[in-house]
This record gives C-alpha cells, structure tokens and sequence, in this order.
C-alpha cells in the first residue's frame, strides 16, 4: 500500500501545526522501542499515521487507550473532531538489513555494533508513527536511550545524553539517527558546531583524510553564505560515513550520512577526491534548495536534486578547488542521462504531479533523468540566463518559502521576476518535455560548417575549431535556434559543438570532423572537451577507439570512463558470448602499459587490466607480491578486482578465497570472497551463490549484490544459462521485501546478452503484479538490449 497523491493532497488539507516527540531505545540487539507522540490540528473527519509491521503497538489518542484496525502498514484515526489532538504511539519493531528502517551492522573488525535510520521516500514509517509525506513538514524533538559509550548523532544539535533540541519543521523523510561506537574529528566554522564520524575500525583513514574533508567543508560552507541570502538553517553540521548506506549520501538536514566507499581504506586517487568533493557540495546545498524548502509532492524532486547536483560539480570545480569535475560529469554521467532519456521510461524533468500518482512510481524517479539531465538542464538554464539573474531568482525563492512547501510554478515565477528572458517559455521545452535535440555539424560545399538543430530547445554553448591536426584555433559561445549558424571564418576546420558541455543534446559530427577526432582523439589539449567527445565516439566504435586511443589518454578519470562504458553497455549486454573472449583482449591489451610513470593513471589501467584480463600467471603474480608487474602496490580494491577475476578463470579454490578474505577481515573483504567464490566457473559455485541469494530471507542488500557479482559472467554463459529463467520466476517475490532491495533485485539482471527467447521471458514475466521498482529496471534492461 503505497501513499496516493489523492491521499496526501486530503490529508494535507485537513492537518496543520503537526510536531513530533520522539523516542528511541536502541539498547536491546533484537528490536527497537519507538514510542512517538504526534500533536497535530485537524479541520475533522478521518485521517491515519502510517507505521509499518510493528510488532507490539499501544496507541493513546487524547489520552484515551484505542484499538485502531492496524494492518502493518496503517493506523486508522476515525472520526476525528475539528480542533488539536495528541496521538501516541509506543511501538516495537525489528531491525533491517536493507538499509530501510532502523539498520543495523555488525563490524567484523572489532565486533562492534552500529545502528542508524536511514531514511527517504516510504521509509520513515519504519522507524515510527509518522504522517509520511513531504507537506507535512512539523519540528521533530528527540530522545535516544543507547549504549552510554556510543556516539549518538542526529539531525538536532546534543543537550545532554541522548537528547537534542527540537528541529525547525522538516519533512519526517528527512530524519536521521546514527548510533555507535563513532571515531570523531569535531570543530567549529563560523559559528556552527561541525563534525566528520566513521565507524571505529575506519578511525585511521578518518583521520588521514581529517584536514580535507574540514577544508571541503568550511570551503563549500563559505562559497554557500556567499551566494545565497538565507543564512544557514540549522543549528549544527555533523557528516557520518554510515555503514551499508543504499545511496551515495543523504541530505538530512543538520546530520548528513556518507557511504563508506567514500573513505577508502587503501589509496585516495584524485577520482575519489573529486567526487567525495562534488558530493560534500551537493548535499550540503540541500541544506537550502531541499530541506529548507522543499517539494509539495514527488514529481518535483527534481528541484531538490538537478539542483543539488549542479551545485555538486559546480562547486566543487570552481569555488573547492577539485579541477577536472566537470570533466567526470560529462564522461560518466551525462552518457547515462542520454542513454536514460532514449528509454520508454523517460520523463520530462519535471513531470506533472498526475505523472506520479503515488510514492512507489516516485521511487522509479530518482533516476538519471532527475539527476545526469537535470544537472545538465540546470547549467543550461544558468548559462542561458546568466549566474546572476539565475541566483537571484533562486533567493527570492528561498526566502519566500523558508521551512515550507514549494512548487515548479513557485521557482518560475522568482526566476521569471529576476529576468527579462521567457522563462516560462523556457521551462515548456527544457522542463516538460521528454527527449533531447540533437546537435549536427554540417558543411556548405565551399567547407564552411553550419550547425543545425533537430528539435525545439534553445541552447547556448561553446564551439570549439581544430586545425586537421587536431590543434585548437578558437573557441565562441553561440546561441543555437531555428536559424542555423554558420561559421565561414573556420571553413576546412574540425569542429566542435557544445565543447564544453553547457548544454544537454546529442552531437552528430560531420564526417570531416568525426573522421579526425577517431583518428587522434587523445591529441585534443583540453580534457573537458575530450571528455564530451569519447562518450560521442564510443557509442560508434567502442573496440576500435579503446585499442587506438585509450593507451595514450592521459586523463584516469577519462580511461575509467571508457573502460566503465565498454564493460557494462558492450560486454556485459549486448555481445554473444562467442565474442566476449576477443573483446576482453582487446580491452586487456589497450590497458596493459608497463611504462606508466603517472600513479592515478597507472591506477585506472590497472584496474581495466585486472578485470579483462585472460592471464592466470599475470593475476597470480600480482596477488603472491601485492604489486603489479608495473610496480604498482595493490590496495584493497585493486586487489579484489584481481582475486574475482582470477576465481572468474577458475585460478584459485575456495579455501585460497576464505584465506583472502581472512587476511583482509573486514565488511568489505567478506563481500568481495562472497563475489569470487561465486564467479568460480563450476556447478556447485553458481549453485551456492544462487541459494544464498533466494533463499536466505535475511540476505542483506550488501550481500545480495555481492552474490549477484559473481554469479553472472558473460564467459560463463553455458554454467548459468539456467539460472536466468529462475532468476525471472523468482524476482518479483524477492522484490516484495522493500523497494532497495527490489532496486537490488532489478539490478541483479543477468550481467550477459540475452537470447531473443530469454528476452521474451523477461517481457512475460512482466506483469501488472511486479513491483514498481523491478519492473521499471527490468524495461530499461529491455531498451538497452535492443538496437
């Protein structure tokens, strides 16, 4: 039973100055006390708490003991008189291991326990009695009763053991609680108590990376009390590495959490820099552009994370000092926005609220639509209107809206107010409509080119020209519209449209151009322009470029682009079996350099050569000495990547396995022997893997998708061939148990190319039953495996 816009727009209108006073005990390992006391004031009527399966439950409303018709989902309040009430909720319910509830980990280093809610659409019912929509935003008060040496964290700042100071009103999804034996770094920045925590066994990496991440965040907080007119909305700053997050982070206000792949336990490439960089930025801008204000409904969740996530790169480029950002949104994210908006399931970037008529399709929205396009749109739309009109705009908005609700429609009418441009016209194009323009070079027959457009968008953008030899000439920004611009002064010479990536539309190069650009790709000066290009290039010719092009690119991030792309869209979906061997060697070959000098680009060849490789005797070397031939020490990634690869080939026996992941000893070392034991090309391997992923009902999310890594290979397709049909009868019940694990089972598609009767299979299976989550992945799997 998923929450109906119906549903909330009535509940809406008859609740108003709601408050929560929370209380949690976490004490006891098997379940957890939440006992919730929620004043609200009604017009009358009916209206209903939402808390799922607790598993005792007394309910008091105004004083009086009820028995509501509990179902697990709902708690119904019939005939409620107009007026204030109070109801209380004292409830028991179970942990999870799916990351959607109250989560609790076991940290195999220490033995050391770690709870914490983590929650978002459809999950704070988990943790307890709430009213579960965004419009209800009400303060949240909140008491903690824990191991009296854990560290509690939460969204309000401490006044004593287990207690903190009630929020400004926030939506409930927006709620967290942290709990555990947490190694600390605090300080304070312009007045605000901020704070970085990681679970004690990762205290050493904490500490190593201690003065960036204080620097990122005091450099992010600055650059956002510059730019935006409203101050800070909370009272504290705490970030917390959590473990088995099912995001990269969330933005709750005051207590923002981290997945821990954001802390490595061996090397910190610049990669990981940067993007540990862009998403400190991103989740502290919601701080404003999401918890301070935020959407009436789901269709609008755009706002919160096209936003976030172009002040992401953004920043984090220009204001933290991470060069090169821009350059991994275009190379790795912006291709899948492309991919995701040629799919049946594409969507306007802001889609109606009838679009998205309940919060289980809201789920299937927090997709690269939202994210990869509505940043791209977003920097669009800045560059068409100018930062100043834009933040301008953006402030008006803000302030008017400050700790309540906000629409599409609200943002327009600041930004239109802040601009003489049509933004509203605008808006109709970019916002509401589906789809992406393409962007085409031509030529007259006197060589002069002339750009076109296949669409209706305006765009505004850098071209870029090149001499045959690839060396750069000049660069302007234009405007694109129905008159097609020519450009007489760069006749007989490469160009490049939308060189720098201001704008969201597919490119189609003249021959002259294309034909140069395959030929010495690498020889462009300027990363960021390559990085527009390869993705453009790859989808022509991916085999052909690698082996040309990608042992001579310098940027890592650009070669784990590239090899990233090849793997997932060629190899794992759409090549026969039969030609898997040849494309892993030509991928092998392209990464095999044994004369890099430069370590993060020797990093991403590595990693390339580790998981394409057919070499037994290359991984045994690497793995009996913990280097590479290179001389490049293997860090704890590095060396899984070799070890799942080598049980891939069927090098190394399961007690080998057991032995690495007993010299590892940590959460991630069990994950990864999970992936290698189940990648060993036998019967009984596939078989175990396959038991422990369906019929084990405690199967954590973590687990399941390290199984699912090593179940499937596409040079294994004779050994699992079976288990794609089981796979397709038994998702949907598996995907019942919560929409991340539904995310996981969805994911878990067969990582190998399909036959055509395997595909009908799928397309069977899908029925009007299946999960919202499931069946939206398993569409998109069927549009990216067709031609």
């Amino acid at each position: 039973m998923s929450l109906t816009l119906d549903e909330a727009r009535a509940r809406s209108a008859a609740l108003s100055e709601i408050s929560y006073d929370l209380a949690l005990d976490v004490t006891s390992p098997d379940d957890f006390r939440s006992r919730a006391v929620i004043r609200f004031t009604t017009t009358g009527g009916g209206s209903f708490l939402e808390l799922h399966r607790a598993e005792s439950l007394d309910v008091t409303l105004d004083g009086t003991t009820i028995t509501p018709a509990y179902d697990g989902k709902r708690i119904p309040l019939d005939e409620l008189a107009p007026g204030k009430h109070e109801v209380v909720v004292d409830a028991r319910l179970r942990y999870v291991t799916d990351g959607e509830g109250m989560h609790t980990f076991t940290d195999p280093v220490d033995g050391e326990r770690y709870v914490g809610g983590y929650l978002g659409l459809d999950v704070t019912q988990r943790l307890f009695a709430c009213f579960d929509q965004l419009d209800l935003k009400a303060p949240i008060a909140l008491t903690v009763e824990a191991d009296p040496t854990w560290t509690v964290l939460a969204n309000g700042l401490p006044t004593g053991p287990g207690t903190f100071a009630t929020t400004p009103p926030i939506a409930c999804d927006l709620f967290v609680v942290a709990a555990g034996p947490y190694h600390s770094v605090r300080w304070e920045h312009a007045g605000i108590p901020m704070g970085w925590h990681a679970r004690r066994s990762l205290a050493a990496e904490l500490d190593r990376d201690a003065d960036e991440l204080r620097r990122i965040t005091e450099a992010c907080y600055d650059h956002y009390a510059r730019i935006f007119t409203e101050p800070y909305p909370f009272d504290s700053y705490d970030q917390v590495f959590v473990p088995e997050l099912n995001w990269g982070a969330q933005e709750n206000p005051g207590c923002v959490t981290f997945n821990e792949f954001m802390l490595p336990r061996g090397r910190v490439t610049d990669d990981d820099r940067r993007r540990r960089a862009m998403v400190i930025a991103h989740e502290m801008s919601h701080m404003w552009f999401g918890d301070l204000v935020s959407p009436v409904w789901w269709e609008d969740a755009w706002l919160n994370e096209s936003f976030a996530d172009y002040m992401g790169f953004e920043v984090a480029e220009t204001a933290v000092g991470y060069a090169g950002t821009r350059v991994s949104f275009e190379a790795v994210h912006k291709p899948g926005a492309y991919d995701a908006d040629r799919r049946r399931s594409t969507h306007p970037v802001a889609p109606t609220g009838e679009d998205v008529p309940d919060v289980a399709t809201a789920t299937t929205i927090f997709d690269q639509i939202s994210y990869g396009k509505g940043n791209a749109v977003v920097r669009q739309l800045v560059t068409w209107l100018g930062e100043q009109d834009f933040l301008t705009g953006v402030n008006a908005h803000l302030t008017r809206h400050r700790f309540g609700n906000a629409t599409l429609e609200d943002l327009l009418s600041a930004l239109d107010a802040a601009s003489p441009r049509d933004v509203r016209g605008w808006a109709e194009v970019w916002l509401r409509r589906s789809g992406h323009d393409t962007i085409r070079v031509t030529r007259r027959d006197d060589g002069v080119p002339v750009l076109t457009r296949d669409g209706v968008r305006p765009h505004r953008f850098t071209v870029t020209a090149y001499t045959p030899d690839l060396e750069p000439v000049a660069s302007r920004l234009i405007d694109l519209g129905d008159e097609p611009p020519t450009l007489p002064d760069w006749s007989g010479l490469i160009v490049v449209p939308n060189a720098h990536g201001e704008t969201f539309a597919r490119l189609d190069l003249d021959p002259q151009s294309r034909d140069a650009l395959t030929l010495g790709l690498t020889r462009v000066p300027d990363p960021l322009v390559r990085s527009v290009l390869w993705p453009v290039l790859l989808d022509r010719d991916p085999l052909r470029l690698l082996a040309a092009q990608l042992p001579h690119e310098p940027s890592p991030t650009l070669i784990t682009a590239a090899l990233t792309r090849t793997r997932d869209h060629l190899i794992r979906r759409r090549l026969p079996a039969a030609e898997v061997p040849a494309a892993l060697a030509v991928v092998a070959a392209a990464c095999a350099t044994t004369t890099e000098h430069d370590e993060q680009r020797a990093v991403a060849l590595a990693k390339g050569l580790a998981w394409s490789t057919a070499d037994t005797g290359l991984l045994r070397r690497w793995l009996s000495t913990d280097t590479t031939d290179a001389g490049l020490a293997l860090d704890p990634d590095l060396r899984w990547t070799a070890l799942c690869r080598l049980a891939e080939l069927g090098g190394i026996d399961a007690p080998q396995i057991e032995a690495e992941r007993d010299r590892d000893g940590t959460a991630d070392g069990m994950l990864g022997a999970l992936t290698a034991l189940a990648a060993r090309p036998t019967p009984a391997a596939k078989a175990e893997a396959w038991a422990s992923m369906t019929e084990d009902p405690t199967v954590s999310v973590r687990r399941f998708r390290a199984l699912a890594a090593g179940l499937w290979s596409p040079s294994q397709r004779p050994l699992v061939a079976d288990y794609i049909p089981a796979y397709i009868a038994a998702a949907s019940a598996l995907a019942e148990r919560g929409s991340a694990f539904a995310a996981e089972v969805g994911r878990a598609f067969p990582a190998l190319a399909l036959t055509d009767a395997e595909l009908y299979q799928v397309r069977a299976a899908l029925h009007p039953e299946v999960p919202t989550v499931l069946s939206r992945l398993w569409n998109d799997e069927l549009d990216d495996r067709t031609p």
